[in-house]
């Protein structure tokens, strides 16, 4: 790993497993009938503050998306199959996350598949994906802006919960007491 990996546009860069990564999350998009996808980014129990650090979180995702964008995959170094394992393991999950969350009664919250062991699995598993990403090209400047950019990722969730408890009340509140927040912790 290095810190600062040499930019370049080339063929076997990390726009390669990112654009898998958006082409089976776009699929999966167009698929779902459109009031699952209008509840997946249904932003209207946010407040100002919530809002305006989420866009400024946004700032760093789009940050690391240039950096491993141009940054080449090494294919050289054990970081490789590691970061490959990684982002295989993040993947699938966030398409069960997804597959699980398109299955659910649209008026109630989702509790089902990966939502029985995480009220956020969708960010879990992208942020593992992007791990396993920043390891392929083995960079710890997209480790590090991707951990930022994780933590306003945190402050998202929190919105999200917020919102949740707000329209669901009681069943979410409950929900919320049984199932952590990241998978086994929190």
């Amino acid at each position: 790993m290095e810190f600062i990996p040499e930019i370049g546009l080339e063929l076997l860069n990390g726009w390669l497993p990112l654009a898998l990564f958006y082409s089976i999350f776009g699929i999966m998009l167009i698929s779902f009938p459109k009031t699952v996808v209008a509840r997946l980014y249904d932003r209207s129990g946010w407040t100002k503050t919530q809002r305006n650090l989420s866009v400024f979180g946004k700032l760093f995702i789009f940050s690391w998306l240039f950096l491993v964008i141009f940054a080449p995959l090494t294919f050289s170094r054990g970081t490789f199959v590691l970061g490959l394992s990684v982002y295989l393991m993040g993947l699938a999950g966030m398409v069960v996350a997804l597959l699980n969350y398109k299955d659910a009664p649209i008026d109630q919250p989702v509790t089902a598949g990966l939502y029985k062991i995480s009220r956020n699995p969708q960010q879990v598993t992208i942020l593992i994906a992007f791990l396993g990403i920043s390891l392929m090209v083995g960079s710890w400047l997209a480790v590090i802006i991707l951990g930022i950019g994780a933590f306003f990722a945190h402050v998202r969730v929190l919105a999200e919960e917020r919102s949740c408890l707000e329209h669901y009340g009681a069943s979410y509140a409950s929900y919320m007491e049984e199932v952590p927040r990241y998978f086994l912790f929190f």
